[in-house]
């Protein structure tokens, strides 16, 4: 056990201090978490829906002190905040509609009597999440995840304990039965322990690749169903027949969502020699009228970085990259200020060997690579270890479905446009950015038995 506390990134300053929780007491909260879904498996689906629409109410009604809460732990736009808990509210209604027809029974024609799917909760599923949408990666687990008669287990990241708790009175405050969604504030040593548990049927994780690889590997030591959702290195691919001023004001905005720090960022603008010039001049213009300050009074398209650490980490990949050659038209400079903000910044002339092109940039950063033809492009764009999210950009939409469909390597891809989840689509990734589906009709059946059942 231990202490830490919390800190507003926007200002350095103390928030919030918290404890570490003992094994004893995790494996308490663990011990009341599976004696209340015990009872929770036999709700009807019109009673776990009752509850859900009553949780999308409170996000709803709360949704500028939530996003107030977001915006001092974790430095986002305000109105950005806001839009979270927004889209939390939605996923809420979403499975409260769709639970029961995605996992009614599902009939197999055989020589039995009757035979058919039956789709059965699991139990417990442990969430290890990240800080960057720190409401967001909890619902979009946590709502298919009781809806499917689940229950929840969450593991926050430090820097976002008060939106942990919060979270975890929300379900309470709709009517949910106590200890089904419980939060843990455990310690990395921890973890272990937490997912050997007999109790714990299940783990997510959103984070880093490294994470994903180190739950992974205990998951599998005990044989515990997982779902990864891991860094990404989003191509955006501009075709010589793109629209450049949308190309341009989608590429930034994908790029600057939550300050940058999004794992479906737009990553790296990879654009063809023909328009390479204009498209560049674009973006540096777009980009210069994006300045940072106080995320509480939402009077600026960047708010700080969530910590020191992350903000030190993305600036030593900018100045490494500038190094080996990389062209700087705009930031790449800390300011001299309170609080971890950085510049909005552009690279250019970005090449493999540097961090700009080989690995992923948490921030807000762009980088250009310029490509032969649209053909070199696309090599460039599947050229990663991350396989999460891409788009292409194009005036020919019959091909711009090709491509997307058949030769970009990416879980999900958006044609003219930038890439968002949505509660009624899959979301997940390929290669290094994990594996397994959130959200749709896909995520609800992450953590289901799909049991088959055969009268003679």
């Amino acid at each position: 056990m231990g202490n830490f506390h919390t800190i507003n990134p926007a200002t350095g300053q103390k928030l919030s201090e918290y404890s570490y929780q003992s094994s004893e007491e995790i494996n308490q909260t663990i011990d009341q978490c599976h004696q209340s879904w015990k009872e929770w498996k036999k709700i009807s689906f019109p009673d776990r829906a009752h509850l859900m629409n009553n949780l999308s109410s409170l996000l709803a009604n709360q949704k500028e002190e939530l996003g107030k809460l977001i915006t001092m732990e974790v430095g986002k736009p305000l109105s950005q905040s806001i839009a979270e808990i927004e889209k939390c509210a939605w996923v809420c209604t979403y499975y409260a509609d769709n639970a029961e027809k995605f996992l009614k029974d599902e009939p197999i024609l055989t020589e039995a009597t009757k035979s058919f799917i039956s789709y059965q909760p699991l139990g417990i599923v442990l969430a290890i999440m990240p800080w960057n949408f720190p409401f967001w990666q909890v619902f979009r687990f946590a709502a298919p995840g009781l809806m499917a008669g689940n229950a929840a287990l969450l593991k926050h990241s430090p820097n976002s304990t008060a939106c942990a708790l919060k979270i975890e009175e929300l379900f309470e405050s709709a009517g949910f039965p106590k200890h089904l969604f419980s939060t843990i504030i455990a310690d990395v040593p921890e973890i272990e322990g937490v997912i050997a548990h007999e109790n714990v049927a299940a783990v997510t994780l959103t984070g880093s690749t490294n994470a994903g690889k180190s739950v992974a590997s205990l998951a599998g030591k005990y044989l515990k169903k997982t779902v990864l959702e891991l860094g990404g290195s989003d191509p955006y691919v501009i075709l010589d027949d793109a629209d450049l001023d949308l190309a341009a004001d989608k590429c930034v905005t994908g790029r600057l969502i939550n300050t940058g720090q999004s794992c479906i960022a737009a990553k790296r603008f990879i654009v063809t020699q023909k328009n390479s010039d204009t498209f560049t001049e674009k973006i540096l213009a777009l980009l210069s009228q994006k300045e940072f300050g106080d995320p509480a009074t939402d009077d600026y398209a960047l708010g700080s970085m969530a910590r020191e650490d992350l903000r030190d980490q993305l600036h030593k990949q900018v100045q490494t990259s500038i190094d080996k050659g990389a062209s700087c038209l705009l930031g790449g400079i800390i300011p001299d200020c309170d609080g971890y903000f950085y510049p909005a910044t552009l690279l250019t002339n970005v090449s493999s060997g540097m961090p700009a092109y080989d690995e992923e940039l948490f921030g807000p950063v762009a980088t250009i690579i310029t490509a032969q033809n649209e053909e070199e492009a696309l090599d460039i764009a599947n050229g990663t270890t991350y396989g999460l999210g891409g788009a292409i950009f194009t005036s020919n939409k019959d091909r711009g479905l090709e491509l997307a469909t058949k030769y970009l390597d990416a879980g999900c891809v958006f044609i003219n446009d930038f890439v968002k989840s949505d509660p009624r689509l899959p979301f997940g990734g390929i290669k290094q950015s994990g594996y397994g589906r959130e959200l749709s009709l896909l995520g609800i059946r992450e953590f289901i038995n799909c049991k088959t059942i055969y009268l003679a």
